[in-house]
């Protein structure tokens, strides 16, 4: 057929050549071949003509003053939609969005066509936004998962046809969820895996219609098993599935992108499921479920007949749902529960990124600061103004890996997520359970106190804190393990002149920071009798700060280091450490208690200056 037209377009130009007379200048123009020209010079396409006739559509057809591209389908395909209805039967209305459902607005010829969503000139009647249509050009050109184009390209003066084998069906939101491969696993949810629930006839009907879907991408639907710690669907009951499915659909309304922003308070209307969805458009277009994730719409304006679909990159979860499949850390600091008052904390994982972050499957114990908290802390300061960086790391030097029950908590050091400058090395956090549990020193020291234990979660477990804890030092460390009171004593009391507190708290890059401490415990103090003058004490306790470096165990070499009073030696195989003078070696009895600003190596004997 494509063929047919084509050489009858070519006989036409060579007719209007040859028709020009050696004694007459006219020249003879043949006549425009419209689209409704070209339908109507072929008699397999009578029920297209009739069709168009009877909505006046060959008109608009036939009209050159726009162009227009068609997916034209022949009598058998009428024949085949109709079903032994009579063309005549079919309401005029009705039968015109259907035969614009086949009319874009612009010429594309096959070649321009590519898989994705275009929009046709069919309305949705409620919003009177255009009809989509999906194409798919990876196996020839199919249209909706209906209809397949058979001869395309055929060129008219208004634009151009594609000869297609079906009628193409006015779309519903159903159409979409099974023709487009982004949403394959949100076919098998509602089809598969809830097969009591008739979703495929909902949501191709008019009840309860126009239908606003946040349709899952497949991408979402691995994220949801990752985040759940599952490896496929079976372990959720139909009827969870079901919660779950119907979060993402909003009855009586077909909200489309430019609306949103006009959602009152940015809290939907109710899902099917019954609760609500919040909306937040801040940096753009994000939905905010029970979880305190937030899911962002990455496709918007998928509009069928009875709805439109804006695709989102993660699943919804309602309250319901967390009942059954169990609440994360971040749902907890959300949602708030009778643990505490959580928002400020939420608010500071949302601003960065780690609401998403924690909410995953990996087991975490969390020292959850409430709100008085973050408020003593920020002391007056917005929250927004605290470099994203910044909180970050403060945020993450409240967590550590694994799930720790108060029992499973002793006086020890652990490492929080938070890390040291641009390295993957972890801080560490000094726990003290001798009198409740009580980190880097409690709140006077920059620690905290647990005033509320074990608040178990799906991933792990909150300790609720009474404090936000600041990022350690060397000092903290030093003021919070009591093994080191000694020591402190020599750095403050004993050596007034010297403001070693100050020097040791200096940040991480500014000199003389980084450090590298090798700290005595109070036991290697036992062995030496402690100059009674303050320039001879300072001398020793320079002998064990090596500035400017942060040495970790893993990175000791053998040889001599230079501290801030002459050289140590260091046998990095024993592990062990030489003052100038010591007769033995002092042995490092823990390794890599790692500040913001150096790192801690306890030691056994007092390191002693050359003389």
């Amino acid at each position: 057929m494509k063929n047919y037209f084509k050489k009858a377009f070519f006989v036409l130009c060579l007719i209007s050549i040859v028709s020009c007379s050696d004694d007459d200048d006219t020249i003879f123009i043949p006549p425009s071949n419209t689209i409704a020209d070209l339908v109507a010079a072929n008699a397999d396409y009578s029920s297209l003509l009739a069709a168009l006739e009877r909505t006046d559509l060959d008109v608009t057809l036939n009209s050159t003053s726009g162009t227009f591209t068609v997916f034209a389908p022949d009598n058998d395909a009428f024949d085949d939609f109709l079903d032994g209805t009579p063309l005549n039967d079919v309401p005029v209305e009705t039968l015109r969005q259907i035969l614009l459902n086949h009319v874009l607005s612009t010429s594309v010829t096959s070649t321009q066509l590519s898989t994705g969503y275009v929009n046709n000139l069919a309305i949705e009647s409620s919003s009177e936004a255009n009809l989509s249509m999906y194409i798919n050009t990876s196996g020839g050109v199919t249209v909706n998962g209906v209809s397949t184009v058979v001869n395309a390209d055929v060129m008219a003066s208004n634009g151009v046809i594609h000869f297609v084998d079906e009628v193409i069906p006015l779309p519903t939101v159903a159409t979409f969820a099974s023709v487009d491969p982004t949403f394959s696993t949100l076919l098998t949810a509602i089809t598969d895996l809830t097969p009591d629930t008739d979703y495929a006839a909902t949501l191709s009907g008019t009840a309860s219609s126009p239908f606003t879907i946040f349709a899952p991408t497949n991408a979402a639907f691995d994220d949801l098993l990752e985040r759940f710690g599952l490896t496929d669907f079976s372990s959720l009951t139909a009827a969870q599935l079901e919660i779950v499915i119907n979060y993402h659909v909003l009855a009586e309304a077909n909200v489309r992108a430019a609306d949103l922003p006009g959602i009152p308070d940015g809290i939907t209307p109710a899902t099917l499921q019954g609760e609500t969805i919040l909306l937040n458009l801040d940096g753009g277009t994000f939905l905010r479920d029970k979880t305190g994730v937030d899911s962002e719409v990455i496709a918007t304006n998928v509009q069928a007949s009875n709805g439109v679909i804006h695709a989102i990159d993660k699943v919804l979860l309602p309250a319901a749902a967390l009942d059954a499949l169990g609440r994360s850390f971040t749902a907890v600091t959300y949602n708030n529960g009778e643990e505490g008052d959580f928002s400020s904390l939420y608010a500071a994982l949302r601003q960065t990124g780690l609401n998403d972050a924690l909410d995953n499957a990996m087991m975490r114990t969390v020292f959850a600061p409430t709100n008085d908290s973050f408020t003593a802390f920020l002391d007056g300061t917005p929250l927004a103004d605290v470099p994203n960086e910044v909180l970050t790391q403060i945020l993450l030097n409240h967590v550590v890996s694994g799930k720790l029950l108060s029992t499973d908590l002793s006086t020890s050091y652990a490492n929080t997520l938070a890390t040291y400058g641009d390295t993957d090395d972890n801080l560490s956090i000094y726990i003290n359970t001798s009198s409740g549990v009580v980190l880097n020193g409690g709140i006077d020291n920059g620690g905290a106190s647990v005033t509320t234990a074990n608040v178990e979660t799906r991933n792990g477990v909150i300790h609720v804190v009474d404090n936000v804890i600041g990022l350690p030092n060397i000092v903290t460390f030093a003021a919070a393990d009591p093994r080191f009171s000694t020591l402190v004593s020599a750095l403050t009391t004993l050596t007034p002149s010297t403001d070693y507190v100050a020097i040791l708290s200096t940040d991480n890059g500014t000199d003389p920071a980084p450090f590298t401490v090798f700290a005595p415990i109070n036991d290697a103090f036992n062995g030496i009798l402690l100059p009674p003058n303050e320039e001879d004490l300072a001398a020793i306790l320079n002998h064990h700060v090596v500035g400017g470096a942060n040495v970790r165990s893993s990175d000791l070499m053998d040889g001599a280091v230079t501290t801030l009073n002459g050289d140590v030696t260091i046998d990095a195989s024993a592990p062990s450490v030489t003052g100038g003078s010591n007769s033995s070696a002092s042995n490092i009895i823990v390794v890599d208690v790692q500040a913001a600003n150096g790192i801690i190596h306890a030691i056994d004997q007092v390191l002693l200056p050359q003389n």
